[in-house]
């Protein structure tokens, strides 16, 4: 042994236990292509060149044998993509605030049952308080698609959106990533339109989720249209899957 190197190494050692060792190395593209291409995911291949999933995977930097949380995973599409982007090393937790758990009763029955399937053994949901983030350990991705303008809402207490980013960054392990899908709203607008349009704006999304903390790491345009004009509620049946969505990366600095 060199001179120094023990205690070099305890040092070091020290160090990584104190950051959890932050992030592993995201996953390559052709992990992610195989993670895609599972048959256990049939039923959402044909749904992955609308929603860019892999694209996406690939854009957020998922971790093989890495930690994440999939918050308010509705149909389970994002849940199953990334337990096996993952895989058997790494887990998938759904969690789903308990305001938004009586709304999507049938989503929350189904995806309960996920873990029990051999394909997808490396998931667990749980059903918390929405002011809460909690799972066994810190994770490398906290993901959210379509639901961080609901926390403003009356049906989810009327909630500051700080309360989450806050619990985002505690559940992060340092260097992990926080990403968010959202439907945008008209610039300006703050949180104007999360509860009559479900819009939000993004820049505001950007102050609040820096302001808890994070670096803000950058954007992809994979679900943006400029055809949308921003002034209908996301359901109408005139924009109703094409609105132009933001997708938001950050990170937790370590």
């Amino acid at each position: 042994m060199r001179p120094g190197f023990g205690s070099m190494s305890i040092l070091f050692l020290t160090g990584c236990a104190l950051a959890a060792c932050g992030p592993a190395a995201p996953a390559k593209p052709a992990d992610i292509k195989a993670a895609a291409a599972d048959p256990a995911r049939a039923n959402d291949a044909a749904q992955d060149a609308r929603r860019h999933g892999p694209e996406i995977l690939a854009f957020a930097g998922v971790p093989q044998g890495g930690k994440v949380i999939d918050l308010i995973p509705g149909g389970g599409y994002w849940t199953r993509l990334f337990a096996k982007a993952v895989g058997p090393e790494g887990h998938v937790y759904g969690v789903w605030p308990k305001p938004y758990a009586m709304e999507a009763k049938g989503d929350v029955l189904s995806y309960m049952k996920l873990g029990n399937s051999a394909d997808f053994a490396n998931v667990s949901g749980s059903i918390q308080d929405a002011t809460e983030l909690k799972v066994p350990a810190r994770v490398d991705l906290v993901f959210t698609s379509q639901n961080y303008h609901d926390y403003p809402d009356k049906f989810m207490g009327s909630l500051d959106p700080a309360v989450f980013n806050k619990a985002a960054f505690a559940a992060l392990k340092p260097g992990g990533v926080l990403l968010i899908i959202d439907h945008a709203a008209a610039a300006g607008s703050g949180m104007r339109d999360t509860d009559t349009l479900h819009r939000i704006d993004p820049a505001i999304v950007k102050q609040q989720v820096t302001a808890a903390g994070f670096d803000f790491v950058g954007e992809s345009k994979l679900l943006a249209n400029p055809a949308d004009d921003h002034g209908v509620a996301v359901f109408d049946k005139t924009i109703r899957g094409h609105t132009d969505q933001f997708i938001y990366k950050f990170r937790k600095p370590g």
